[in-house]
């Protein structure tokens, strides 16, 4: 007897609807499994059979064949495991009811028959809602994910047995029960609240401005400047999410399969913090599935890299599209998948290779050579991409020892949720979310400047030998500072404050 039950899967960030067609005939007890399956849900035969038997069914000794439409496209994972079970007990006519062709099935199989937590369902029932579908049976420890799936009759079960009785209408479930987006307002991970930091007023000022208006940031100084203590006070004031944005990171976790079971959805923005031995696809993406890499994970939050000429050449090089275009494509010989990557670099390093170029304290002992060599690192091009460039300088003991503290973090993010909502109304009904990604055309309509202000740039532009692109990106800059003040139109003063931001230039590219 034939069978045909719907589940779904991956490409990347988007579904797409798989058949599950399982037929049963006379012949040698087997199972087999056609439509380009991988490995792991080849291997759902022997789950499935065990799952059967111990749920209480009778497992059929006949042929069994199974086929994963469309069969031209890679299926991976043991996301069919309930799917293929619900068609052989359908199959077996052991599944009386009629109702399991309404629905589409997600799920792994454990020995026992209990449905176990699976990878991706919020990016397939997100994508299979909006191709028509309305049903759905997944495991009870996916439920806090589905339950943020407005509109979708989502079922979430604990094993076979329940997945019977749901089909035969023997029981009562009801479907997960919807649950509204806040986002979290809690304490910062780290500890770390922007009150705490001594001193470095200057560098503080720049950090608020990059947050506002999503600008990359890079810092320099030399070791025990307070650097990393600066990057990890960023999550303390990052503006809060949108539901739109918590939706479409969820989506790059729940792939990845670092998402909390418990939470459901990411609530906080990002903060990503790779190690400088980081591979290329453990950072891009890639390896066998094309999974999400760093810069994905950090979509619409922080990419922080410590010390940053420590990462290869060719692990740094590899951000610049990233960085340029909000997107990565990951390339492979059976798939080619896109992941956004709307993320803000944070990056911290030292002038030198020993730390104490410039230091106040202590001599440097680095040769000319090995200082160009150090900074060398960093190409031109990826400097390029980093809007603000900040000099952290060594504290004085008064600044250590004083007791006076600058704005919390509570007071610095709500003045960027502010700038925030400025910039979204600018932006309303574009993809665009910051100033950091206007375009072309938005930059002439938004980045208007006067006479006084273009003397400025010119000069900037010959001083500091810049780049057209280095150029848009002080303009960009400026508009986030003149939010910052409530300014209509772009200043002098702002313009300035934006273009000290690239002091930096000619020092690393000695």
């Amino acid at each position: 007897m034939l069978a045909k039950v719907k589940s779904y899967a991956l490409e990347g960030l988007d579904g797409y609807a798989v058949n599950v067609e399982l037929d049963i005939s006379s012949g040698i007890p087997s199972m087999e499994m056609v439509g380009l399956a991988s490995t792991a849900t080849k291997e759902s035969k022997e789950r499935i059979r065990s799952a059967v038997k111990n749920s209480g069914y009778k497992y059929p000794l006949k042929r069994i064949t199974v086929n994963l439409a469309p069969a031209d496209t890679k299926k991976e994972g043991p996301v069919f495991d309930l799917a293929i079970a619900v068609a052989l007990l359908r199959a077996d006519e052991q599944f009386t009811g009629q109702t399991y062709k309404d629905y589409v099935f997600l799920g792994e199989l454990s020995l026992d028959g209990r449905l176990s937590r699976i990878n991706g369902v919020m990016p397939i029932l997100i994508s299979a809602y909006q191709k028509g579908y309305r049903k759905f049976v997944i495991p009870y420890d996916n439920r806090a994910e589905a339950a943020y799936i407005k509109g979708a009759e989502v079922y979430a079960l604990k094993d076979l047995g329940e997945v019977d009785a749901l089909l035969s209408c023997s029981g009562a479930f009801s479907p997960v029960e919807h649950a509204d987006y806040a986002p979290r307002t809690g304490k910062n991970p780290y500890g770390v609240d922007f009150s705490d930091i001594k001193g470095q007023t200057a560098a503080k000022r720049a950090i608020e401005v990059a947050v506002s208006g999503g600008h990359n940031v890079l810092m320099i100084g030399p070791p025990g400047t307070g650097k990393t203590m600066l990057s990890r006070s960023i999550p303390s004031i990052m503006p809060d999410m949108t539901f739109e944005e918590a939706l479409e990171v969820t989506k790059i976790h729940s792939i990845a399969g670092v998402l909390d079971s418990e939470e459901g959805i990411i609530t906080q923005r990002p903060f990503r913090t790779p190690h400088h031995s980081a591979t290329l696809p453990s950072l891009i993406g890639g390896g066998q599935k094309s999974r999400p890499g760093e810069v994905s994970l950090a979509h619409y939050g922080v990419l922080f890299l410590d010390e940053m000429p420590e990462y290869s050449r060719h692990t740094l090089e590899s951000l610049r599209q990233p960085l340029e275009d909000k997107c990565v494509t990951v390339a492979r010989a059976m798939r080619t998948v896109s992941y956004p990557s709307a993320f803000m670099l944070v990056a911290s390093m030292n002038p030198c290779p020993c730390g104490n170029l410039g230091s106040k304290t202590a001599e440097c002992t680095c040769t000319a050579q090995q200082i160009r060599n150090y900074l060398s690192k960093l190409s031109g091009p990826l400097l390029d991409r980093i809007d603000i460039q900040i000099e952290v300088d060594n504290l004085t003991y008064e600044e250590i020892t004083g007791k006076v503290s600058g704005d919390s973090s509570e007071t610095v993010k709500e003045r960027i949720n502010n700038v925030r909502r400025i910039q979204a109304e600018r932006f309303r009904g574009t993809p665009v979310l910051t100033n950091a990604q206007m375009n072309g055309r938005q930059l002439e309509e938004f980045c208007r400047t006067d006479a006084q202000c273009d003397a400025l740039l010119k000069s900037a532009f010959k001083r500091l030998n810049l780049s057209a692109r280095a150029t848009t990106r002080i303009l960009k800059v400026a508009r986030t500072v003149a939010d910052m003040e409530g300014s209509e139109n772009i200043k002098a003063a702002h313009l300035a404050e934006a273009i000290q931001y690239r002091s930096l230039d000619r020092k690393l590219n000695v």
